[in-house]
């Protein structure tokens, strides 16, 4: 069968292989071997930067040969690593000989009993993982909520003076400003973006159990605990001090929690701009060629919202689940989580998705504000709220009483009827003027 996208299990290999090909880079299992070797040759150079006698001190020439190993990571090194692990069946172990075999080119190979010295598979799995999960979302993801803010604040500004009905509990209530109310959304987003960008990765280096047995037994003069440090350290990450043979992965568990909550702010605007839509305040724009219903000639439907929904729930629905797994381990170590790291990319694939949907949908937006007028002028009832609340301030006894009595559960209440009432009260000239005044309109509170 063809290797070709038409016939992926998966939508993310499939159907939407073009749409998430820049996070190729970060979750392939090419990429992961690219990860992987960096960190088994970066540990060789800092071994022999460190001054183990029995290691020579790399020139620069050297060193940028061994790092163009990772730098230069193409298909052929991956086949190469891959037809080694089919004899080993471990395919860390596979980096290790294939690493092996390019310092015997390098001329290097009087000294490659030190690539992977006193390591475990997990002290380069719990370093490489992290850092090709911070590299995508720092050069993937987030890049592309920066753009969701942008396009949401493009709106906002644009659409800031337009007042609009507001509806709480699904009924009419306060106006408000369509602009702010995509506020709500960018204030909400850049608050979680802040809260990420305090967080520390965190690595795992400390040999099998995480006591540098190893490496303490071979070199017992040698300061292993800040030599892990200072080494995670130049990786990008913080080292876990305290670890068994693999990581914790509690920080990791806080960054997709971290996702998932940008995520759940996606959705809620998603779910909101829909309804809008089916308000008809928004309407979108047509693309030549594009069929909205099969039967249906008229439709436009929002696809790109519930597109955004559907990934987003995906995304959660793993998220959540790697959150809660990744944590727990029997003991020093069980493999559950191995299977589960090779997923890591999927969430971060739907994600990007549901994000790309929402950008494509939002640039289809087109206000209609004639039907936003027309909904809040025939709601004119939601002033009751400041004329009570001014007939408090001025002492007017039991102003709610009276404004329940005349609005409550009535089929329509128009300025009409509003007016008559305020006609009727019992307060002066100015009061009543300044009550007269009130539309739904310009009952939109502070202009943000």
């Amino acid at each position: 069968m063809s290797n070709a996208p038409l016939f992926a299990i998966s939508p993310i290999d499939g159907r939407y292989f073009s749409k998430v090909e820049p996070l190729r880079v970060y979750f392939s299992e090419s990429a992961l071997f690219k990860y992987r070797l960096k960190v088994e040759v970066e540990y060789f150079i800092a071994l022999c930067d460190w001054g183990l006698e029995e290691l020579p001190k790399l020139n620069e020439v050297q060193k940028t040969a061994l790092r163009k190993l990772y730098l230069d990571f193409d298909e052929a090194a991956g086949e190469a690593i891959k037809a080694i692990e089919k004899v080993t069946n471990h395919d860390v172990k596979a980096l290790e000989y294939y690493l092996k075999s390019k310092l015997d080119e390098l001329e290097l190979g009087a000294w490659k009993e030190f690539v992977h010295f006193g390591l475990t598979s997990q002290d380069i799995n719990n370093t490489a993982t992290p850092m090709l999960v911070k590299d995508a979302y720092q050069q993937a993801l987030q890049p592309m909520f920066h753009r969701v803010l942008d396009e949401l604040k493009s709106r906002a500004k644009a659409w800031a003076a337009v007042p609009m009905l507001a509806r709480t509990h699904g009924q009419p209530a306060s106006p408000t400003r369509l602009g702010k109310e995509l506020m709500v959304f960018v204030e909400r987003i850049e608050n979680q973006l802040e809260e990420l960008s305090k967080l520390d990765l965190t690595g795992k280096f400390g040999g099998a159990t995480g006591n540098f047995n190893a490496h303490h037994f071979a070199y017992p003069e040698v300061d292993w605990i800040l030599f892990g440090n200072e080494f995670v350290k130049k990786l990008g990450l913080k080292r876990s001090q305290y670890t068994t043979q693999i990581d914790h992965y509690d920080s990791l568990a806080s960054l997709f929690d971290g996702l998932r909550r940008i995520n759940v702010i996606l959705l809620d605007a998603s779910k909101d701009i829909w309804q809008y839509i089916s308000l008809t305040y928004f309407v979108q724009k047509t693309v030549e060629g594009e069929v909205g219903s099969s039967a249906m000639p008229h439709k436009v439907n929002p696809i790109d919202f519930e597109n955004a929904e559907g990934n987003l729930g995906i995304a959660n629905a793993l998220f959540g689940h790697f959150s809660e797994k990744l944590p727990i381990s029997r003991l020093q170590r069980d493999l559950s989580d191995s299977t589960v790291l090779r997923n890591v990319g999927v969430p971060f694939a739907h994600t990007f998705l549901a994000a790309d949907s929402f950008l494509k949908g939002l640039g289809k937006l087109e206000i209609n504000e004639d039907a936003i007028r027309h909904d809040l002028q025939n709601q004119q009832v939601v002033v009751v709220e400041g004329i009570q609340t001014l007939l408090r301030r001025i002492g007017y006894p039991e102003p709610y009483e009276a404004l329940k009595q005349l609005s409550r559960g009535k089929k329509q209440i128009g300025l009409a009827e509003i007016h008559a009432f305020i006609k009727d009260l019992q307060v002066s000239h100015e009061v009543k003027e300044r009550l007269l005044s009130l539309t739904s309109e310009n009952y939109t509170g502070i202009n943000f």
